[in-house]
């Protein structure tokens, strides 16, 4: 596996990129895994680091210094490949695509890619590009070319499938949808789990949080931008905590003192939490904390698994109204449309008043969860995908 990122980092891709190596681990693969050089280890990983740059921190998004830590890890990636002799490239993200282009073409080898979302939409989504400046055409035409390199692409979602084919003219027999995943015995309601002590640690937590044991929790955790929502998402939170005495956590990260500063200035300080980034590890017991889950993120083109976590605990999901929300959700999904903080708050005022509706609805999706997203699923199907690969690599 090629991961152009600083694996793993407690969030979005890194996530499915630690479950699907695992899963595949567990199914009797060897995996690789050759990445950036900050980043946290696992003991059951086999993962190898380019060399670091003096002054490099973790960033979220596109930046210019990725471009000499790709060069590296291009570098590393044919090194490791020498030793290890892979018989499949699996390779992340569009630089992950273009350096396991060479490194397969190099050893004749097929090229999986795991496409979680579109490159010229995540650089216009961080304001690294202008969606109508003259870069735009240039970045959307080689995202294009990488696009038709591999032998086989995996997404996430229908939707992002759909982008591949029709805007980026990629051949459908190539395409898989490939969902994001849960743990089902790991994300599960407390209820649910009678060897669980974490009862008592989320009463810990709220009073850690400074949240009175009987005030009502709305949660959300993931990345803290403006295209992840969370401006609509205080927007939301301040139309909510005016009519109801309920309380917003918000986990993640960055632009942590942003947000915050945001939260006072609307004068809901004292009723929004925001204890920063969290260990994946830790994610099901910060859940725990939420009666309310929301996902206020706004791009059309990325997957947002943290909504399966929130199925698999049972909580009811209020989100805008995204193709790939449609996917995971269903009619299930609690809906806002896109960038309405009004109706959004709506959504969340009209659950805080309905518990049983909530409860009913959580779950719900947690059965979903279970019966439609489980990474064992996942797995078999990257399985199958590989030996279609290597069934036609040895007729060739």
């Amino acid at each position: 596996m090629i991961a152009p990122t600083s694996f793993f980092f407690d969030y979005g891709c890194h996530v499915r990129i630690l479950e699907e190596a695992r899963i595949l681990q567990k199914l009797g693969h060897a995996v690789k895994i050759v990445t950036y050089p900050l980043g946290r280890n696992f003991s059951d990983l086999d993962i190898e680091r380019t060399l670091a740059i003096p002054g490099r921190s973790n960033e979220v998004g596109p930046s210019r210094s990725k471009l000499l830590i790709d060069v590296l890890l291009a570098a590393k990636a044919f090194q490791a490949a020498r030793r290890f002799k892979p018989h499949i490239i699996h390779a992340h993200l569009h630089e992950g695509a273009l350096i396991g282009g060479a490194l397969a073409r190099l050893l004749r080898v097929p090229l999986v890619f795991d496409f979680q979302g579109s490159l010229t939409s995540e650089m216009v989504d961080h304001r690294f590009l202008a969606p109508r400046g003259w870069l735009f055409p240039m970045v959307h035409r080689a995202e294009g070319l990488i696009d038709r390199v591999p032998h086989a692409i995996l997404t996430s979602s229908h939707n992002a499938a759909r982008g591949l084919i029709q805007d980026f003219r990629v051949n459908p027999a190539r395409v898989t949808v490939l969902p994001d995943g849960v743990n089902a015995d790991t994300f599960s309601p407390i209820d649910d789990n009678a060897h669980s002590p974490a009862h008592p640690r989320v009463q810990e937590l709220r009073v850690q949080l400074g949240i009175p044991l009987d005030r009502r929790v709305i949660i959300y955790i993931g990345l803290l931008d403006v295209y992840r929502g969370t401006d609509a998402l205080l927007g939301a939170a301040a139309r909510v905590l005016a009519a109801h005495d309920a309380h917003f956590v918000i986990i993640g990260f960055p632009n942590l003192d942003r947000y915050q500063a945001r939260a006072r200035a609307l004068g809901i300080g004292d009723r929004v939490s925001f204890p920063g980034r969290i260990a994946y590890e830790d994610v099901p017991l910060w859940l725990a904390l939420g009666e309310i889950a929301v996902e206020p993120k706004m791009s059309a083109t990325e997957a947002a698994g943290k909504v399966l976590n929130y199925m698999g605990m049972g909580l009811p999901v209020v989100a805008f109204d995204l193709p790939v929300m449609r996917e995971y959700l269903n009619e299930l999904g609690v809906y806002a449309p896109v960038g309405d903080a009004d109706a959004f708050a709506a959504q969340i005022l009209a659950l805080l008043r309905a518990p049983a509706r909530a409860r009913q609805i959580g779950a719900a999706l947690r059965e979903r969860a279970r019966n439609v997203y489980a990474w064992a699923r996942a797995g078999r199907e990257i399985e199958r995908v590989y030996e279609n690969l290597l069934s036609q690599k040895n007729k060739d």
